[in-house]
């Protein structure tokens, strides 16, 4: 199998576009997704038969897909819930360019990045079904929630509704600003009996006049539960309260349309199933909200009035020194991500999860995520006592060569780079392994 990666003459061609006077942003850009992107391209025409021979299966394709990434079959990644590896175009991208601004860290050089940060965000933007100037690029989902359980203005008497199984820094941080302001936070349990409506219920019955905000996450990543968020929105809003979405779960997985989703803000990390560069996280908000929401940080380019002051969602941008070679490398992967799909590639990823989770059930293990497509989606957990759950993740790894988690039983997440091979691997390792604890 062919792996896409550029040659020593492209790399000398690229360097060479930074420093040349006659180059524009325009040309760097070209330049350097024509030497990146080119291998996506071509094995995303020859499977659809367009330029070359058709490939022979679909799972011909994913293995083409599975070829660009770096890691090898003695340790294969599924644990998308916390972190992915990146395109190897991205990779490249981001090292090429970390080392052009090691050779030259100028404003005249460094001043292409301006472009192609606007480029990346509307890339995303567009993605997403929102305007560029709802859109803001920040270090990871984390941040990204803080800027809202930080900057929303709440006070005394007002209460914000979480679910118990949102990420901490969409759990947590709330708890430490209430300490501050004085609302009141309201946890809502996960029901017993499980279904679109109990979900739902859950959360409509505990609203009252002073509920402000709704924070939930998209995907459980210690359940593998997927809420009925659009359903979700529509109750809310009709109550006037504002639903910020945790999607560090769907970002790169699911084809997102926010507009149709109607959230207030949503947050992502690229690192995740976006398979993009480390520290990079986006942040949309509403145009209708974006001037009542408080930024986190104030540093240089915020501007000391409305006509220097960043417009729309760039204002939580002012972040001080940026890496912007890993924000250029978002680009890549932004594209790549078009080449492929984002609807075959949510349907490659329900495919690979339904493999498992089945192929676990024939093995008479119990899940924790539910089976069906409605309430679940990429990650899927087994249920395994807390004291073994460590011990079988670990062994899956240095025995199997399938790096999982133990978070919330025995975790394991398939994404676009896992092939079946990689799945009926995990679940006779997990099968084994439980097998050998005595627990099935």
């Amino acid at each position: 199998m062919k792996t896409m990666s550029p040659g020593p003459e492209q790399h000398d061609e690229f360097h060479r576009s930074f420093h040349s006077p006659h180059s524009s942003r325009r040309q760097f850009l070209q330049l350097s997704s024509a030497m990146l992107l080119g291998g996506v391209g071509t094995f995303t025409a020859n499977s659809q038969g367009q330029d070359g021979p058709l490939l022979s299966s679909e799972e011909e394709y994913w293995q083409q897909i599975r070829a660009q990434f770096a890691f090898t079959e003695a340790a294969v990644p599924m644990n998308a819930a916390n972190l992915c590896p990146s395109f190897r175009a991205v990779a490249e991208s981001v090292m090429l360019l970390t080392a052009d601004i090691d050779r030259d860290c100028s404003f005249n050089n460094r001043g292409k990045f301006s472009g192609m940060l606007a480029e990346t965000r509307k890339r995303v933007a567009d993605q997403l079904r929102v305007t560029p100037e709802e859109v803001a690029l920040l270090r990871n989902t984390s941040e990204a929630n803080n800027v809202i359980s930080n900057g929303i203005p709440l006070g005394s008497g007002d209460e914000v509704i979480l679910w118990e199984e949102n990420h901490p820094t969409n759990n947590v941080a709330w708890d430490v600003r209430a300490a501050r302001f004085g609302f009141r936070v309201i946890r809502v349990a996960t029901p017993t009996v499980l279904t679109a409506d109990t979900l739902l219920d859950a959360f409509v019955s505990r609203f009252t006049e002073q509920t402000r905000v709704l924070a939930l996450t998209h995907v459980s990543n210690v359940s593998g539960i997927h809420l009925p968020v659009k359903e979700l929105v529509r109750a809310a809003h009709a109550r006037g309260i504002h639903v910020h979405v945790d999607g560090a779960q769907t970002w790169g997985a699911m084809a997102l349309d926010l507009r149709t989703l109607n959230v207030d803000s949503f947050a992502a990390s690229a690192h995740k199933w976006y398979m993009g560069p480390k520290e990079v996280g986006l942040l949309y908000v509403k145009a209708e909200h974006i001037d009542r929401i408080w930024p986190g940080v104030v540093a240089t380019g915020w501007g000391t009035d409305s006509q220097t002051r960043q417009p729309g969602a760039r204002k939580f941008e002012s972040l001080g020194q940026r890496d912007d070679a890993a924000l250029a490398g978002l680009g890549v992967a932004a594209e790549i991500h078009q080449q492929i799909g984002a609807e075959r590639i949510e349907a490659r990823i329900y495919q690979l999860a339904q493999r498992l989770k089945t192929g676990l059930l024939n093995e008479g293990l119990e899940l924790l995520t539910p089976l069906g497509a409605e309430l679940s989606f990429g990650v899927c957990i087994a249920k395994a006592p807390s004291d073994r759950a460590g011990q079988i993740s670990n062994a899956l790894y240095t025995e199997y060569g399938i790096a999982g988690a133990a978070t919330g039983g025995i975790r394991l997440c398939p994404a676009i780079y896992n092939t079946f091979a990689h799945v009926d691997r995990a679940v006779a390792g997990v099968s084994a392994l439980m097998r050998a604890h005595n627990l099935v």
